[in-house]
């Protein structure tokens, strides 16, 4: 009668890996999987056999964490915003922030532009580098 009922917790755990398919359960499937082999050629006592089954999923849960990992590392990729870092782009309107002015054209497309230095006005025509992108906004710095 044990092994019945193991079997049937091993065909949950699957089912309900399968169903939410994020390495939940898994563990407990193959720890109920090893609790039914080794009470179907043991003949262990209940004690044993849920001691079996915590140690035997925790083991398979050790024992799948640097693949866990591994699969969890992930490369960040750079948005088309963070593409443009590093870009030269050229002023074509004054960059001057207590006028509250600033534009730039960057790979033909115009964008709003502050510069890295706060207080530093930078005359239209300056090729200037995108230090970063902030949403619809360059922050931009002249080429040395």
């Amino acid at each position: 009668m044990d092994i019945f009922l193991w079997a049937i917790a091993v065909i949950a755990f699957v089912v309900a890996e399968v169903l939410t398919i994020q390495l939940v359960s898994i563990w407990f499937a193959a720890g109920a999987i090893t609790t039914l082999l080794l009470t179907y050629f043991l003949d262990l006592s209940w004690i044993q056999q849920l001691g079996t089954f915590i140690i035997s999923s925790a083991v398979f849960l050790l024992l799948s964490l640097p693949l866990i990992r591994k699969r969890k590392k992930q490369t960040i990729v750079a948005t088309n915003s963070d593409l443009d870092v590093g870009k030269h782009a050229t002023v074509i309107e004054e960059i001057n922030t207590d006028k509250g002015t600033g534009r730039v054209t960057l790979s033909g497309v115009n964008w709003s532009a502050v510069p890295e230095n706060e207080n530093e006005i930078i005359p239209d025509g300056t090729v200037v580098i995108v230090k970063k992108v902030m949403g619809a906004k360059l922050i931009v710095a002249p080429k040395k």
